[in-house]
């Protein structure tokens, strides 16, 4: 870290035991034509220093809008996004571009976040200039940040965007989140668009960049084996609603809600004699225009009950560890009172 940075993490101590991030209540609603789209409804979750959650569900799910509403990219319509105590959504402009330099976020569609006209070194230094760094540490930093994640600073330095493959785009990503020395990363999608070969090199250097900096992360994809590789806890997100909270573990091999076990059948698993998955996702995903009634994920489950078109089923811790909004648990029994705001990440 650098001077300033030990500076200001010494002046702002954060509280014992607090979660870095806390996300509570989140709704983020966005005018269309025809009504207005409610893309995250009544979200809370935290992340503990150090931690990574992964967040997972179908596109349409708003894993996206929760990523960017974090950021205040834009701001959520409603609720709390504390980052080390902090509330940002009363910040200011210029408050908010001090805060971003502890969170940061590697964008879904690396190639079109990079700057066309810019060469990489620019563009990696381009935090560090908003921040006011001296030049002489931001050129120190940016081939430092090069180097860590496999980028040689003065072979790539001076290319543009259309000079690199989609994995060198991933990494000079990377490095620009890092550079400014964040606590928290918010990682959208990020290898959804690469050959499994290069998925495995960036997943393997944002796993080094955790443990070398102590990094939190919130990691966002549709895949949930890639989610279960990196991350502490999991929450499965549908139509706007985590539906599903708990442990990578337990999540991924004890599922209690039929989506979660849905999206774990949809995993490929490379042998023919594997049995066909019990539990296959059937349709499409309703328009967050017009959500069904009751539990949102009842007109695609195979399990619906009249009581899931009456009722909207609330988040309940069960037996088994985790914590799930279904009236009929696919394993586990359901405590009787309601689990909210989610359990930190990591704990």
């Amino acid at each position: 870290m650098t001077a300033a940075t030990k500076e200001h993490a010494a002046a702002q101590p954060s509280p014992a035991g607090s979660p870095l991030l806390s996300v509570s209540n989140m709704i983020q609603r966005f005018p269309v034509r025809g009504g207005v789209l409610e893309a995250v409804s009544d979200v809370s979750f935290t992340i503990a220093h150090g931690a990574t959650l992964g967040l997972v569900g179908e596109s349409g799910s708003g894993k996206s809008s929760i990523g960017r509403a974090i950021m205040q990219l834009p701001k959520p319509s409603l609720g709390s996004v504390q980052f080390d105590g902090r509330e940002l959504t009363a910040l200011s402009a210029a408050e908010l571009r001090q805060a971003r330099s502890g969170f940061q976020m590697i964008f879904q569609d690396s190639i079109a976040a990079l700057n066309p006209r810019r060469r990489v070194r620019e563009v990696v230094a381009e935090g560090p200039a908003i921040l006011g760094w001296p030049k002489d540490t931001t050129t120190e930093r940016v081939r430092e940040m090069l180097s860590l994640v496999g980028l040689d600073p003065d072979h790539f330095g001076d290319r543009r965007r259309h000079e690199l493959s989609g994995g060198q785009c991933q990494r000079v990503a990377i490095a620009r989140a890092l550079v400014v020395e964040p606590r928290m990363l918010i990682c959208d999608e990020p290898v959804a668009s690469l050959d499994v070969s290069v998925q495995g090199q960036v997943l393997n250097l944002l796993d080094d960049m955790r443990t070398r900096y102590g990094l939190s992360m919130l990691f966002i994809s549709h895949d949930l084996s890639v989610v279960h590789a990196v991350s502490d806890d999991i929450g499965v997100m549908y139509l706007g609603k985590i539906v599903e909270y708990g442990s990578a573990e337990i999540i991924s091999t004890r599922p209690a809600h039929p989506y979660t076990q849905g999206l774990l059948d949809s995993v490929p698993v490379p042998d023919p004699h594997v049995p066909l998955p019990s539990t296959e996702l059937r349709g499409e995903i309703p328009s967050p225009l017009a959500p069904p009634s009751g539990c949102r994920f009842r007109t695609r489950c195979p399990f619906a009950q009249d009581r899931c078109a009456a009722e909207v089923p609330e988040l309940r811790r069960i037996d088994t560890g985790q914590i799930v909004a279904c009236h009929f648990p696919l394993h586990g029994d359901v405590a009787p009172e309601p689990a909210h705001p989610l359990p930190s990440g990591g704990q």
